[in-house]
């Protein structure tokens, strides 16, 4: 595990924040890159402390033990008899959801959020400035009371006025329509290689995103596949402690999962969006794992080429958001995107998040149900 270390800036406790707020945040930091585990994520918030004095900081003397106790007494932490350990709650699944959404959308351009506006106009949230005249069915709050007070005094006198159908004026809408996504993260051993911490980054936006939609964007549906050696799913209460295994990268079954996932639902609009940072190196044949970490393997290629063209079929974009810059491998994500005509980002792990979030929001589908 790196840590990158800066010269410890006593403006730091001059937020407002209180020192169990201050601990806190960073303590849920920790404890999303030890994958939940809890006694790990206090060792090294032991560690930073004894080398930046943070409690020092604080007044009362308020220390690393308080904090432990607070975290108690506040339901963010629990004894598991079974195994002997501390861990965290659902409280502190939920809290680590909202930090990362709140991070996310510091990554965002003001004026980024929104529902999830199409090109087409009916029934919706939000009045566009046209007007067009009113037909059966038309929900009548939207009528345009000048315009069509205008076309009435066309045919009107002072001594009498007469309001016909076709005096009706209505304003059109912004036609929001409902998402069904899986978002695939890659946990082969290479997120973790060279010194680079890849899966907290991948893990915090499947968090932001999950706590997004579940909060506001309730007709819309969320799942989330992680695939190594194979592919499975993942609740949301186990994100944060999702870890990096030994494995190499199966993008053929994360696919095929995900697309099975979207078949089941009703939604119109499905799309894929997936996380990774290598090319796929194994697949299932015959029921036997077939890998090859050496150079693109065109066997195992051209089968995931293949299912990107079945999700097209299927009316399933994908979108992929490489998180590597090895021209090699842009040149897998590249074929893959043709097959799909799907979408794809080259992104820093630092704006990862924003690109996430924007094609998500910005959503400009051409399918309405």
């Amino acid at each position: 595990m790196h840590f990158i270390y800066s010269k410890w800036d006593d403006r730091f406790n001059q937020s407002g924040k209180s020192p169990f707020e201050t601990l806190w945040d960073l303590f849920q930091e920790l404890l999303t890159i030890s994958g939940g585990d809890v006694s790990q994520a206090l060792r090294w918030l032991n560690q930073i402390d004894q080398e930046y004095k943070i409690t020092d900081q604080f007044e009362d003397g308020y220390g690393l033990g308080d904090f432990i106790d607070e975290m108690k007494e506040r339901g963010y932490l629990r004894f598991d008899e079974e195994q002997s350990i501390m861990v965290p709650t659902s409280k502190t699944d939920r809290s680590i959801r909202q930090k990362s959404l709140k991070e996310i959308f510091t990554q965002l351009k003001k004026g980024g959020e929104g529902h999830h506006k199409t090109n087409y106009s009916g029934k919706g949230l939000e009045r566009q400035p046209e007007t067009r005249p009113w037909k059966s069915g038309d929900d009548t709050s939207h009528i345009d009371s000048t315009g069509t007070m205008m076309n009435m005094l066309k045919h009107s006198s002072l001594d009498q006025f007469q309001l016909r159908e076709d005096d009706l004026q209505v304003y059109d809408t912004d036609h929001y329509t409902s998402v069904s996504t899986v978002l695939l993260i890659d946990v082969s051993h290479s997120m973790i290689l060279y010194g680079e911490d890849r899966i907290t980054p991948a893990k915090k936006v499947a968090m932001a995103l999950s706590e997004l939609i579940m909060n506001n964007f309730a007709k819309d549906s969320l799942d989330i596949v992680a695939f190594g050696n194979e592919a499975w799913d993942i609740e949301v209460k186990d994100l944060p402690y999702l870890k990096v295994g030994p494995y190499h990268t199966n993008t053929l079954q994360g696919l095929q999962k995900a697309r099975h996932i979207l078949q089941r639902k009703k939604f119109s609009n499905k799309q894929i969006f997936m996380i990774t940072d290598g090319k796929p190196s194994c697949m299932i044949e015959n029921g036997r794992l077939y890998k090859n970490s050496f150079g693109l393997d065109r066997k195992i290629v051209n089968k995931v080429l293949d299912e990107a063209v079945v999700c097209r079929r299927e009316q399933i974009d994908i979108t992929t958001f490489m998180i590597a810059r090895d021209p090699y491998l842009q040149n897998f994500v590249r074929e893959l995107t043709e097959a799909n005509k799907g979408r794809a980002y080259y992104s820093s792990l630092n704006k990862l998040g924003g690109y996430i979030f924007e094609d998500y929001i910005r959503n400009r589908r051409k399918r309405v149900q």
